[in-house]
């Protein structure tokens, strides 16, 4: 019942916005309301504000810019803790060598 009635709200989104599938899954990946894109539609008065599938697309490359620097730096400090890692464990072989040798 839930689902029937979201699934209407994102049809009449797509009408009254006049916004694509491919908009539609972006701002369902936001998490963003059917309810929400209404209300974001601008009036003639509202000149300023941007249509609502630039508003949505834009909204979605800036969080997949974030999540992409955000990936970059995780891997960017995974690598050098594993450096980090891989030097300390050397170092300890060639203590336990000069060890040995004494």
């Amino acid at each position: 019942m839930a689902n029937k009635k979201r699934e209407d709200e994102w049809k009449e989104v797509k009408k009254k916005c006049k916004v694509g599938d491919e908009t539609i899954r972006m701002a369902k990946e936001l998490g963003i309301n059917p309810r929400t894109m209404i209300k974001n539609i601008p009036n003639k008065a509202e000149k300023w504000k941007a249509p609502v599938d630039v508003w949505i697309r834009e909204m979605y490359d800036k969080v997949k810019e974030k999540n992409a620097k955000k990936a970059k730096a995780k891997e960017k400090r995974l690598r050098k803790e594993s450096e980090e890692s891989a030097e300390s464990l050397s170092r300890l072989d060639e203590r336990d060598k000069s060890d040995k040798q004494s």
